[in-house]
């Protein structure tokens, strides 16, 4: 029997709730809201084109510790969620 994760991605306050196989991005054009999301992200298409517009943004200084992603949280959910279908 599997157990069923209501959420592939959650917003996420400390730094020690990163479980095994994910990784924190922090997502937000002004304001950022801290992501923990599957690793398994990185291999997608969708998501690789984000990284490279944040590439092109912020360059691989990340001062927050994490990966930074410059746009709308709306956005992110929305992109995140036809990853996981």
């Amino acid at each position: 029997m599997a157990i069923r994760m209501p959420r592939i991605i959650k917003k996420s306050s400390t730094v020690g709730d990163v479980p095994k196989g994910h990784f924190v991005v922090y997502i937000g054009e002004k304001q950022k809201k801290r992501f923990v999301i599957p690793i398994s992200f990185l291999s997608q298409p969708l998501f690789q084109d984000l990284l490279s517009q944040a590439e092109e943004e912020f360059g691989f200084d990340h001062p927050m510790g994490g990966v930074t992603i410059p746009c709308s949280e709306d956005f992110f959910v929305d992109l995140t969620s036809r990853l996981r279908k």
